[in-house]
């Protein structure tokens, strides 16, 4: 039996999977490290650490492993989106790395529009300046930062640096490059004019690859500290929402994801490179080659139920949480939340809005108030959906995972409330699986990345719209879509009252 591993770097932990032929996880390990939050909205962390807890992780694979080490044919990598590292002309790192979650970059996305305008910017690059995106975070260091911007030889992102370590060889890749705000994503290359026009060095780009290329293999010095073997192929990989997408079978079109975590993604399967959106959903690279995805986000997503949970019923189990649910009828009995706990993304990139219960009344109970939750998250999710849709985009299947795919109730809210199918996975173990998935097509076990998820992949439960339920949530989806500008005002007058 041949095996390959899938290495899923997140913001608090990574992950390392190992999977065999057959698709099997038969091994996996998880270590965790910390964020540096010195200052509001600053989010930072030591690249050494994502080296050190990968080298761990992979040697606890390794040691559990009852096999020959050079059965494990190929390593691949997802990795969270948008971080920033820069290096010196000797490859060493020069300050810790600026994550996708700091939003000290206001200044700087406005100074992107001012020097490339927004029309060019998102014909160029199909995204709006946002802070979490690369290029504002390289420009805030060269702004606040002089020194060490002068220093600055080439930026990698997070998985990349990671990728680095493990085979001396510098790169980044098309699906985690989109996220930059540097590339030309019609047209895969790093974008001089942007460049220029920011007045940055073109040569800090690194060079580029295909998610699924092999960049070489593991040095000696690693393969000696973990037990891997030199002969293990490594892969570029992808980011995060990219190999997620892979990991569901998200590789043809009208295939559609449903990912609710902390934040909640609605990724649709994109063929065409022409598409505009006008900056209202994120349009990548995915990790199949010559392929995109487009993009929504609803930041407060699983982390509004977890939020609620933690503020009304602390310690209680989730599933005593959401007991009784789906006695509750559609609509929670006039009562609708919209999620905007920490700001919006899609379709409203506004930092200022918060979170609303609307139409409370003395008749209410908690699990009104629990479905009230969930059914605005989804309709959030929706706001997402709708822009596809209006757009051209079939929509007719969508893979849940995450904390919206471990309850049936809620299965059955998005079928509704999406009006489509709704697909459960047997496994589901996302982005560490979609950079499995990577590695197995790279080590040529199958002759394609939809083969492989073929492979991989088996649907559990499938979830079909009813009727009468999708005409009630479509008279209620109206009704949620007004909330976001009958409250924007009145949360711009209450934010110099918050801490």
């Amino acid at each position: 039996m041949k095996y390959v591993i899938g290495i899923d770097l997140g913001t608090s932990a990574v992950k390392v999977l190992l999977v065999n032929q057959n698709g099997d996880v038969v091994q996996e390990a998880s270590k965790s490290y910390p964020l540096i939050q010195e200052k509001s909205g600053y989010s930072e962390q030591n690249p050494e650490e994502w080296v050190d807890k990968t080298t761990e992780a992979l040697s606890e694979i390794v040691h559990g492993f009852d096999g020959n080490v050079e059965d494990i044919e190929g390593i691949s990598f997802s990795g969270q989106m948008h971080g920033l590292v820069l290096l010196n002309e000797n490859k060493e790192v020069l300050r810790p790395a600026i994550l996708w979650n700091d939003t000290r970059t206001s200044k700087q996305c406005q100074d992107i529009y001012e020097m490339v305008g927004k029309e060019k910017l998102l014909q160029i690059t199909k995204n709006p300046a946002l802070e979490g995106f690369t290029l504002p975070k390289i420009l805030w260091v060269k702004e606040n930062e002089p020194d060490v911007f002068a220093q600055a030889s080439v930026f990698l992102l997070p998985k990349d640096y990671l990728r680095y370590r493990l085979t001396g060889e510098l790169h980044s890749e098309y699906s985690d490059a989109a996220g930059t705000l540097l590339l030309n994503v019609a047209e895969k290359s790093w974008s001089e004019e942007i460049c220029r026009l920011v007045d940055i060095p073109f040569e800090l780009c690194p060079p580029l690859v295909e998610s699924i290329d092999c960049v070489g293999g593991i040095t000696s010095d690693f393969a000696a500290i973990t037990g891997l073997s030199e002969t293990t192929k490594v892969f570029a990989g992808g980011a995060d929402n990219a190999c997620g997408a892979v990991g569901s079978g998200i590789l043809s079109e009208g295939k559609t994801l449903c990912s609710v975590g902390t934040s909640g993604v609605i990724l649709s399967y994109e063929s065409n490179k022409d598409l505009d959106f006008e900056g209202k959903v994120h349009y990548f690279n995915h990790s199949e080659e010559n392929a995109f995805y487009t993009m929504g986000v609803t930041l407060a997503a699983g982390y509004s139920l977890s939020w609620f949970k933690d503020v009304f019923a602390p310690g209680e189990s989730f599933e005593d949480f959401v007991d009784g649910m789906d006695t509750v009828p559609i609509g929670s009995n006039g009562l609708m939340f919209t999620p905007y706990l920490v700001g919006e993304r899609t379709p409203h990139a506004d930092s200022t809005i918060r979170a609303s219960f609307i139409g409370a009344d003395a008749s209410h109970t908690r699990k009104d108030f629990v479905r009230a939750v969930i059914e605005g998250i989804t309709f959030s999710l929706n706001e997402s959906i709708e822009i596809f849709r209006e757009n051209g985009k079939q929509i007719d299947t969508i893979i849940s995972i995450g904390g919206g795919a471990k309850n049936k109730e809620w299965l059955q809210i998005q079928s509704d409330l999406f009006n489509a199918e709704i697909v459960k996975l047997k496994s589901e173990q996302g982005p560490g699986m979609g950079a499995a998935i990577l590695a197995a097509y790279g080590s040529g076990w199958h002759q394609s990345l939809q083969e492989c998820a073929d492979q991989f992949l088996i649907p559990a439960e499938t979830y079909t719209p009813i009727e009468e339920n999708v005409i009630a949530y479509k008279k209620l989806f109206k009704i949620y879509k007004t909330i976001y500008n009958q409250t924007r005002e009145i949360n711009e007058e209450l934010k110099e009252f918050r801490k």
